[in-house]
């Protein structure tokens, strides 16, 4: 199972060479605004923080404002899905042959949260984001918590360490069940990310067997998302290009730095993750929906 993931990730990312690598050529004698260095760096940071689980789009929407890349603001979704799409599924990669995992546990926890942003895209999106965000948030800082209760041994009934790298039983389902919920609630605005992090941990397993799952349940999104951007045009060009080739620089240091740590080092800056998204999530449902003519 892990060999036939590997092919696919590999497939994925020939796929969107190919797509996007054949658009660049075709607009090669005008490749669009921004500037190669600091679009570069933009990607060096925000996919150096996404192998943290941090997650790469908002620090990247955040520096392409910031900076002034992009020439429209319409093209910072197809930006974003396209530039960042191979730094992510080098994550996957990586992650994949350096972390030890349950191939069954992987594969199946891949799969739900896929199936669950199919699903999500249909169902998912009528229910009320802002309060979705709310209580996602409130959940993540009680895990937060209550992982650091554990990490100090305030909290002992929830076991003496996470070192498990395979759900069987009760707990594979219900590590199934909570991963499609998370991959559904993707469609509303929700990253996957903390809250598959937080769920790994809560189930008894090694931290780092989150990085393999939670960067295999997107990376399989967004070469896919990316066809449509590249078909229409969609997209910064030249800040794409460049984000990517830094982006993946970021991946492969951040991904030495996070597979050396210590595990309760790791955790400790899983916990700060998590917290830092519950905040974010709570601060988002806060806001007041914008108006759409």
């Amino acid at each position: 199972m892990v060999t036939l993931l590997l092919v696919i990730y590999v497939g994925l990312m020939l796929m969107h060479t190919f797509v996007m690598g054949r658009d660049l050529v075709k607009h090669k004698s005008d490749l669009g605004k921004g500037n190669w260095f600091v679009s570069g760096i933009i990607g060096f940071v925000t996919d150096f923080l996404d192998t943290l689980g941090i997650g790469s789009f908002a620090p990247t929407a955040m520096l392409l404002d910031f900076t002034k890349q992009l020439g429209h603001d319409r093209l910072l979704p197809g930006t974003l899905n396209v530039a960042h799409a191979i730094p992510v599924l080098v994550e996957a990669f990586i992650f994949t042959t350096v972390v030890e995992v349950s191939p069954v546990t992987l594969f199946s926890l891949i799969i739900a949260a896929t199936v669950g942003s199919f699903v999500g895209s249909k169902f998912v999106t009528k229910l009320p984001e802002k309060k979705v965000q709310f209580w996602m948030g409130w959940a993540l800082i009680i895990t937060a918590v209550l992982m650091g209760l554990r990490q100090t041994g305030m909290l002992n009934m929830l076991g003496e360490g996470n070192t498990a790298t395979a759900l069987t039983g009760a707990k594979l389902v219900i590590g199934v069940v909570v991963n499609f919920i998370l991959g559904a609630l993707m469609t509303i605005g929700v990253g996957l990310y903390a809250p598959c992090m937080a769920m790994v941990y809560m189930l008894g397993l090694s931290p780092l067997v989150a990085f393999p799952v939670m960067m295999g349940s997107c990376a399989g999104l967004m070469p896919v998302a990316s066809i449509n951007f590249v078909k229409e045009g969609d997209y910064a060009r030249k800040v794409s290009l460049a984000i990517t080739i830094g982006g993946i620089i970021g991946v492969i240091i951040a991904a030495k730095f996070v597979t050396g740590l210590n595990l309760d080092i790791l955790t400790w800056i899983i916990i700060v993750v998590i917290v830092y998204t519950g905040i974010t999530y709570i601060l988002k449902s806060r806001k007041p929906a914008v108006a759409v003519d």
